[in-house]
């Protein structure tokens, strides 16, 4: 299709999109940024310690990570950890041993089974003689 002439030059739409392609110059992409780890990253590396048979819970992982406030924020993470089968969050309790985040799992009961199949003794959702199976990664990991 011509758009109309100059001189003795018929300007087509096809020259004029290569003209206006070649007058661009080519855009540098800015560099991608270095991935940083996150609060949720750290929790799953702690959790990830936690032995077979051994339990911890919400703030014992957040006073480790030098946020002792956020107990509730590693409870999110722990939400969050069900797409990360790698990741024990059966191991992760509240503060008295009650297995708060067992409506979490796939069922009911699941949280339970895994801890009991880990040799921990459970009764009415509290873990039987948590303080001593409490894993505190600051006693353990020494820092």
């Amino acid at each position: 299709m011509d758009l109309g002439e100059k001189g003795n030059m018929r300007i087509s739409k096809c020259d004029n999109v290569n003209t206006m392609e070649a007058k661009r110059k080519p855009m540098a992409l800015p560099p991608k940024p270095q991935k940083e780890y996150t609060f949720f990253e750290d929790v799953y590396a702690v959790v990830k310690l936690i032995p077979k048979g051994r339990v911890t819970n919400y703030g014992a992982i957040a006073k480790y990570l030098g946020s002792g406030l956020s107990s509730r924020m590693v409870g999110w993470a722990m939400n969050a950890a069900h797409s990360h089968p790698d990741i024990p969050a059966h191991r992760v309790v509240n503060r008295i041993g009650m297995l708060s985040g067992k409506m979490h799992f796939a069922t009911p009961t699941a949280m339970q089974e895994l801890l009991e199949a880990e040799g921990l003794k459970i009764i009415n959702d509290k873990i039987v003689d948590f303080e001593n199976q409490k894993w505190d990664p600051i006693v353990e990991l020494k820092m």
